[in-house]
Order: C-alpha cells, then sequence, then structure tokens
C-alpha cells in the first residue's frame, strides 16, 4: 500500500487542503453571516442578469474606444434590480449555489476517492466504484447545475422585464457543460479500466 500512497502524492494532499480550506471558508461565511445576522444568506447575492441574445449595434461608445470604418460596437443589456426583494435575492442565490455545491461536492467525493485508494490500494474494485461515482457526479451533476442556474436566471429576469418568458429565458441562458461532461464521460470509462484491471489482478493472485 506504500507505493500506492506514493503514486498519489503529491496530488493527494493538495486535494485534501484544498478540500479543508475550502469547507472552512464557507463555514466560516455561515457564522459571519449568522453573527451579523444577515441572513437569509442569499442576501448578498447579485440579481442582476445579463441578456446577451439580444445584444444589438450600438450607436454610442466611449471616444476613446470609437469604432472605425468596418467595425461595429455591440452593446450587451444587463438587467438588474435596484431594491431586490428577498424573492429576487434567492433568486439570485439560486442562481449561482449550483455550481458551487458541483465544485464543493466534487473536491469531497474526489479526496474520499484519493484516501480510500491510498488506504486500499489502486488497483481494486472499490476504487473503481468511486472513480465511477465521481464520473456520474461531474455528468449528471454539471448538467442539473446548468440547468438550474438558467431556469433562476430566467425566472430572476421575468421579475425585471414585461415581456420575458421563463422557458424562452431559461433556452438562451442555458449553456451545456462540454468540458465537465466529457470529464465526466473520460471518468466513467477510466472506472472500467480500473475495474477489469482489479480482476486480473484477483485472478492472478489466485494463481499465484
Amino acid at each position: 500500500m506504500s507505493e500506492d500512497r506514493k503514486l498519489l502524492e503529491p496530488l493527494a494532499a493538495v486535494v485534501s487542503t484544498g478540500t479543508r480550506l475550502l469547507l472552512g471558508l464557507l463555514l466560516a461565511g455561515v457564522v459571519l453571516n449568522i453573527v451579523s445576522g444577515t441572513i437569509p444568506f442569499w442576501s448578498g447575492a447579485s440579481t442582476c442578469v445579463t441578456a446577451d441574445w439580444t445584444s444589438g449595434t450600438s450607436a454610442t461608445a466611449d471616444t476613446a474606444f470609437t469604432a472605425l470604418d468596418g467595425a461595429s460596437v455591440s452593446s450587451i443589456p444587463r438587467y438588474c434590480a435596484d431594491n431586490p426583494s428577498t424573492g429576487q435575492q434567492a433568486l439570485g442565490a439560486l442562481s449561482e449555489a449550483p455550481a458551487l455545491v458541483l465544485l464543493v461536492g466534487g473536491l469531497v467525493v474526489l479526496n474520499q476517492l484519493l484516501r480510500a485508494a491510498a488506504r486500499n490500494g489502486v488497483h481494486t474494485r472499490q476504487t473503481a466504484s468511486r472513480i465511477r461515482f465521481l464520473g456520474w457526479w461531474l455528468l449528471i451533476g454539471s448538467l442539473a447545475a446548468e440547468l438550474a442556474q438558467a431556469v433562476s436566471q430566467a425566472a430572476l429576469l421575468t421579475t425585471l422585464t414585461g415581456g420575458a418568458t421563463l422557458a424562452g429565458v431559461a433556452l438562451h441562458t442555458a449553456t451545456f457543460p462540454y468540458l465537465a461532461v466529457l470529464t465526466g464521460l473520460g471518468l466513467l470509462v477510466f472506472g472500467r479500466i480500473v475495474s477489469a484491471g482489479a480482476t486480473m489482478r484477483e485472478d492472478l493472485e489466485g494463481i499465484v
């Protein structure tokens, strides 16, 4: 097992330290919110939505950045609540929370994976199972987080404009998380490879 521990370093130490630091910062933020009395926790969330799909050519620009002939300047409207209500603050927080949950959860799962691999060995069925779980977390979690963020931003924008619809805005604001999905798929494949290696190792140990 000592060889497996050496194989996982320094990644295991970096991930462990980063996970503890991030969880500590989150806990400190919650405590500060409670002490300062700024509950609900979404009181500091952004209540602005950038509608970049409605961008058009703007005729006004700063003289230092005046467009030359053959160039155009695009204006991107950004809708913000001047005096956000509790509901708007909650929607702003919900548009930011999914990405944070995905990040923190992914770090915790990765940390548990590395600790278990160092303790039980890299080429084991348990390690393969944890790798697959991390892959599913990234694959499904990234899609769910993107959908939740898009719906929250769409719902917030409908409270700031008169003609926006929830479904229409959500379709425009949602973007496919290609990198996270590809990483998740890669981990699922790698988990199957590790599982096959663990099976071969068990067969060899049985023969010996």
